[in-house]
């Protein structure tokens, strides 16, 4: 069975190399609607996975990018000098910041976040389905598993990710993501 939970954030970025100027060069932003499924057995409550249980840690990491500057980490050195000097809510990525790999960016970092979630209510096997990036009313990129972990659309780790310290002093728990970089090691 599919559930779906739906967050929105507002966020600014440039998608490099794509067709539109636009995009490609002028600092721009999206209101996001972010879509989490998920699926399988019912637990003790007859549900798939309570909603609440999604507004700690998964809306924290995904409020992470709320009114924040995202960049990909290999783009011109002078304008993430520019990033990191006039935005304090800024995440560094290892891809671009697409639609197609914020949808891929956020599989991974909720995947691994239910992966470490203790389940205590008799859920049973909750995983990602997919997730789905609305970067306008009109477009949006959906990223199944396969997708999430697959090189050819660009390899990367979650280590690789950079939050702000502003970010990070904005969760709940401050070492959310040192937490969880910390809890995948091998």
């Amino acid at each position: 069975m599919l559930i779906r939970k739906l967050f929105k954030f507002e966020s600014a970025h440039i998608v490099r190399g794509c067709s539109s100027r636009r995009c490609s060069h002028s600092l721009h932003g999206h209101s996001y609607k972010i879509e989490l499924l998920q699926a399988h057995a019912l637990d003790q409550g007859q549900m798939v996975y309570d909603f609440g249980l999604l507004k700690g840690d998964v809306r924290d990491l995904i409020d992470a990018f709320d009114h924040a500057l995202t960049f990909w980490d290999a783009d011109d050195a002078d304008y993430i000098a520019s990033c990191l000097r006039f935005s304090e809510r800024w995440i560094s990525l290892p891809v671009s910041p697409s639609a197609e790999q914020f949808s891929r960016v956020i599989f991974r970092l909720v995947d691994a976040l239910l992966q470490l979630t203790e389940m205590i209510n008799g859920e049973q096997d909750v995983r990602m389905h997919s997730v789905i990036v609305h970067e306008t009313d009109t477009g949006y990129a959906q990223c199944f598993r396969e997708d999430a972990y697959n090189p050819r659309m660009g390899a990367f780790e979650l280590a690789q990710i950079e939050f702000s310290t502003q970010v990070k002093r904005e969760w709940n728990d401050p070492q959310l993501f040192d937490r969880l970089l910390t809890a995948l090691k091998p």
